[in-house]
């Protein structure tokens, strides 16, 4: 079988395998820290928070961590902070004389960039720990126990929750540079993946017990409906639209050069699901300023946007994608540098003149193109709403577009192009027969 030898392949290529295997490695310490409690909490009595995290915009967050939310543990921040801050320079970038400089020094800039990206993180860690412990300690208190008394172990407690993220941090950082795949990617992948179990077999018992007839039909029907927004999904990751690009001809002694008609692939969804992650980041606002324990008593503005499944969430949410989405692929996509890099290659597009007329005609296909992307991607970021309406357990329903199955399908679509970089780089084979895996331009990476 192909897949076999494509195995074997993966296995006899030193450097792939070993990479491989580092990856593992780093993702078994990180799922281990994500059962490590935090020192002091009485684990039975944690019951109260599992129950929280099961629904609402607090499942999200136990999502994003891979359950060490819910388990008190050391990593319980998760990765979410980094990403904020990220977010948060990466608009600097765009409005701050300064920090507009930093991003023009290339890689020096880049990397005060990330080390001021750092500093945030920590101080937004410093604000949600207290937060976060303030919450355990209303839960705890709902299970008829509380957290140890004293300045000491709040202090304690806030220093290792700050340090737990930003050990994942440094452990999604170790995977990019020496592990295969983007590390934060795949920090956020294997919380969302480790969910999927949980929720599954919670749906399963949930048709199997149900009374009503056609249970275990419903259960097949659902499994086929995720299978086609999977599938809807990945077309959506690698949709492109081609521009075709003629090269003049030249005579270079007695070779002659160029002449031949080639394609830029524009993508559809040049951002990737960046757009997810920076809308889903900033609808976690609401929820820092009411407080994790209020969430429940929240009314008015706080109660519409907790409520992951109400209207208002959902409507601002897919706005925010959009915007975000216009937002990414300006960043990502220069016009302007591509319509100069053809200049320079003696290419041009048929019917337009070279220069400021091909950058303006680049940017109004992305224009056009990002679009019906950026609208196709919100439907599929709220279709967990409509499937929680159809009666599918909230967890499971999560799993049903949104963040979750977007990012799946976005990391598992670039460690598989840089699996088979690996692979064709060595004249072995690619993972599939026809055609290459296109990986999103848009991944965390970008941070």
């Amino acid at each position: 079988m192909k897949l076999i030898q494509t195995l074997k392949n993966i296995w006899k290529i030193e450097e792939l395998r070993n990479r491989l295997l580092t990856t593992l490695g780093f993702i078994v310490v990180y799922r281990f820290c994500s059962y490590v409690v935090l020192p002091g909490i009485n684990t039975q009595a944690l019951t109260a928070l599992h129950s929280q995290t099961r629904e609402g915009i607090m499942s999200l967050l136990d999502m994003f961590s891979g359950g060490a939310f819910s388990n008190a543990s050391i990593v319980a921040l998760g990765i979410m902070p980094y990403i904020s801050a990220s977010i948060v320079m990466q608009l600097l970038g765009m409005a701050v004389p300064f920090f507009q400089k930093l991003q023009r020094e290339g890689e020096s800039g880049r990397t005060k960039m990330n080390q001021y990206t750092r500093y945030m993180t920590v101080g937004i860690l410093i604000l949600q720990a207290p937060a976060y412990l303030a919450n355990l300690s209303a839960q705890m208190g709902n299970a008829g126990s509380a957290l140890p008394p004293g300045f000491w172990f709040k202090f304690s407690s806030v220093l290792i929750l700050a340090a737990g993220s930003m050990f994942t941090l440094w452990i999604g950082e170790r995977i990019t540079d020496k592990g295969i795949g983007n590390g934060v990617s795949m920090i956020i992948l294997i919380g969302i993946i480790a969910r999927l179990p949980r929720a599954l077999t919670q749906e399963f018992i949930s048709r199997y017990s149900t009374t009503s007839a056609g249970g275990l039909v419903m259960l097949l029907a659902e499994l086929l409906l995720l299978l086609a927004v999977t599938i809807f999904s990945i077309l959506l990751v690698q949709g492109t639209r081609k521009v075709p690009v003629q090269y003049a001809k030249r005579v270079v002694g007695n070779k002659q050069y160029g002449g031949a008609r080639q394609y830029i692939p524009l993508k559809v969804n040049a951002a990737g699901v960046m757009p997810i992650i920076f809308a889903q980041a900033i609808m976690f606002i609401p929820l820092a300023f009411i407080g994790y324990s209020n969430t429940a008593a929240a009314s008015g503005f706080g109660s519409a946007f907790t409520n992951i499944n109400g209207p208002w969430y959902n409507f601002v949410f897919a706005i925010m994608i959009v915007a975000f989405t216009y937002f990414y692929t300006a960043i990502t996509i220069n016009p302007q540098q591509m319509a100069e890099e053809m200049k320079r290659n003696n290419g041009f597009i048929p019917g337009i003149k070279p220069g400021k007329r091909t950058a303006e005609y680049l940017d109004a296909i992305m224009s056009k193109i990002t679009l019906p992307g950026s609208i196709f991607l919100a439907f599929i970021a709220i279709m967990p709403a409509f499937a929680k309406l159809f009666g599918i357990n909230a967890q499971f329903s999560q799993f049903f577009g949104g963040t979750s199955l977007l990012i799946i399908v976005g990391v598992v679509l670039d460690t598989l192009q840089q699996i088979e970089s690996h692979l064709l780089m060595r004249h072995y084979d690619g993972l599939l027969k026809s055609g290459r895996i296109k990986g999103r331009t848009g991944s965390i990476a970008a941070y």
